[in-house]
């Protein structure tokens, strides 16, 4: 079927708001949608919509709003974790595999990244030398001119601070055991949890910063939750799902208790709740009884280290 209809202006967009329903001041509203694209927007008036494609009554435009912001602001918070959630896996992956395989073992020997496909190895290097290639910091123009004729690449414990996050999944996803369950015993959970817990931040991390809605969003990309006997706090009282942000809100909490304990990450976050008592949070996946969590709490435990 060919696409047939016209751009809109902003007026126009009002004004289609308004006969399906939309309440609100008329000025306001365009000032917000020349602000805020209105396909933008219509993730969170959705909720409010009729089999007919019309807005339930009462449907006030504010109301539309206040979700949008509650939304820029748990991004915002998201964002805040997974930063010292990612700076962590990266200096314990480049502090590990320097250790267990050397310094340039990331580039140099297949051996160290044993779960990469032999076909994938050089495609990876590619990437990888690409990037690295693109930086411009003090300390990768310091390497170059002194180490490079010698050395294609930096060190892993260099190399780690200019490479994208989605390369760091990639190596630690396909690095040696003893890597990995190093890494992952800082975060406490077996590497296999970790394995998905880095795809699902990754994830969430690209779409936070695109701007894109995380309120009422089911995860595209789910990750395990630990399991029974040995992780009970994720089960009892409260059940941690995996498809949606509060499987991931937990992963961060849990995480910052461990690598972080220093930070009111939990407390601000709770503080925008309060801010936005109207925001339906069961729509992120939080049961009722979500704060009696160990985990929530402050009380979970990690996992046994060896």
């Amino acid at each position: 079927m060919k696409f047939e209809k016209p751009a809109l202006t902003i007026e126009e967009q009002v004004r289609l708001l308004v006969s399906r329903g939309m309440t609100g001041d008329t000025v306001c509203i365009a000032d917000r949608l020349a602000m805020a694209n209105y396909y933008r927007l219509s993730g969170y008036w959705y909720p409010f919509r009729t089999t007919e494609g019309t807005f339930r009554a009462g449907t006030c435009f504010e109301a539309i709003w206040r979700r949008y912001t509650f939304d820029r602001h748990l991004r915002l918070l998201v964002m805040d974790s997974l930063e010292r959630i990612e700076i962590t896996l990266r200096t314990q992956f480049a502090y590990h595999h320097a250790h267990l395989h050397g310094p340039f073992a990331y580039y140099e020997d297949p051996l160290s990244l044993p779960k990469l496909p032999h076909a994938n190895w050089q495609e990876s290097r590619n990437k990888l030398v690409a990037e690295i290639d693109r930086s411009r910091e003090p300390f990768m123009k310091h390497f170059r001119k002194n180490y490079g004729e010698d050395h294609r690449v930096p060190p892993v414990w260099c190399a780690i601070e200019v490479i994208s996050f989605g390369s760091l999944v990639t190596l630690y996803r396909n690095t040696t055991r003893k890597v990995k369950k190093a890494v992952a015993n800082v975060v406490g959970v077996p590497p296999e949890v970790l394995d998905s817990w880095i795809l699902a931040l990754n994830s969430v991390r690209n779409l936070c910063a695109h701007h894109g809605r995380l309120w009422n969003k089911e995860l595209g990309v789910k990750p395990r939750i630990p399991l029974m006997p040995d992780y009970p706090d994720w089960h009892l009282p409260v059940t941690i799902a995996q498809d949606r942000v509060f499987g991931i809100l937990t992963i961060c909490k849990y995480s910052l208790d461990r690598i972080a304990p220093q930070s009111r990450w939990p407390e601000r976050l709770k503080q925008l709740f309060e801010q936005y008592p109207e925001i339906p949070i069961a729509e992120m996946g939080f049961p009722a009884n979500w704060q009696d969590s160990p985990i929530w709490l402050g009380k979970g435990k990690g996992a046994p280290r060896d």
